[in-house]
């Protein structure tokens, strides 16, 4: 039947760094398929893994020193002693790296129970070419005591070219068993330096895990403190933002206290204008009474005329009276209007201290 699969999952495939025995190599740009080989004819278990341009990137055989360890949720690797690597697979999910797992486990166990087979039938081999051995010379001690030359050759040689043919097989497996054996013993011993190789790696991964960790812890309280600073800082700007808030309203109130203070010039441009005119007022009433003052002289040598002219001083005098009441009503409404001008810039002066 030859080599067939027995179960193909697809995985990223890594190799450990030659150099550092540290860092991971990646073997792969993507993920490949990876495969379980049974081969029925050798009854052994191999790994296989081939990329896209037909390069095989795995090829490990499976014994039962192998041990496959998940290193994280995704992630698992296993040594290969006669590889002389590492190798590596991360998975798209947790239940591919379980079954890959399991599979492991099982082809572990199935080639321990083929390796204890043929362990067995080594020793069986063994042991039987012992016996056959020691049985040969007494057979032919028998065979001579029992008979002639001819009858020695006539009865015993059939029997003595089986164990002769049975012999020489059974001493070429003791031979293989023993070359096996030494081959064995020589792989055992690489396992062994490859195992300590791989046991000093594990043991500097484990220093670089403590390293990492305590960088990590230091990298979170350095999170924690920038985390607080931002925080801080959020308050700040949220501070900031609000003393916006308040100067873009006193901003606002500024130019409606500028805008109502024009107006309140405005009115006083306008009030000063009508101030213009008082001077003008006060002249003819000056005038006017020059006039009556020429009139009350003339009123002493134009005492005949008095009464004639008598209707035309009252109508002054009224005349008189009402210009003064409405020159009085104008010179309280401006000193209002001056007033509150003035108590208009007290209010903008304190407003522009308190801003």
């Amino acid at each position: 039947m030859g080599e067939q699969p027995i179960y193909t999952t697809r995985a990223h495939v890594f190799q450990i760094d030659p150099t550092t025995k540290k860092n991971w190599v990646p073997a792969s740009k993507q993920a490949v398929t990876v495969s379980y080989f049974y081969d029925s004819t050798r009854n052994s278990y191999r790994i296989i893994s081939v990329d896209g341009s037909k390069q095989v990137i795995i090829n490990s055989t499976i014994t039962p020193n192998m041990t496959f360890t998940k290193t994280s949720q995704k992630f698992g690797q296993w040594a290969d002693s006669r590889a002389n690597t590492v190798f590596g697979l991360g998975f798209a999910s947790e239940q591919q790296l379980a079954k890959f797992s399991e599979k492991f486990q099982e082809v572990k166990e199935a080639a321990k129970l083929a390796r204890d087979k043929s362990q067995d039938k080594v020793e069986t081999m063994s042991n039987h070419s012992q016996e056959s051995g020691r049985e040969t010379p007494s057979t032919n001690q028998a065979s001579s005591i029992n008979g002639t030359d001819d009858e020695k050759i006539s009865h015993v040689g059939p029997e003595a070219a089986v164990l002769k043919t049975e012999n020489e097989r059974l001493k070429s497996a003791v031979e293989q068993s023993n070359t096996n054996a030494k081959k064995w013993e020589t792989e055992l011993q690489t396992l062994r330096e490859n195992n300590a190789r791989l046991v000093d790696a594990l043991q500097e991964s484990s220093a670089n895990v403590e390293s990492w960790k305590k960088q990590l812890s230091a990298y979170k309280e350095e999170s924690d403190t920038l985390r607080e600073k931002i925080a801080e800082l959020e308050a700040q700007c949220n501070e900031a933002n609000l003393e916006k808030q308040k100067n873009a309203q006193l901003s606002v109130r500024v130019q409606e206290l500028e805008t109502e203070l024009q107006d309140k010039e405005q009115e006083l441009e306008n009030l000063r204008k009508q101030a213009e005119i008082i001077p003008q007022l006060m002249a003819e009433c000056e005038t006017i009474t020059a006039k009556m003052q020429t009139a009350e002289t003339q009123n002493k040598e134009l005492e005949g005329r008095i009464q004639g002219l008598q209707l035309d001083i009252d109508d002054s005098q009224q005349k008189q009276g009402n210009m003064k009441g409405e020159l009085k009503k104008f010179m309280d409404m401006l000193d209002g209007k001056i007033d509150e001008l003035h108590e208009l810039r007290q209010g903008l002066s304190k407003l522009g201290v308190d801003n």
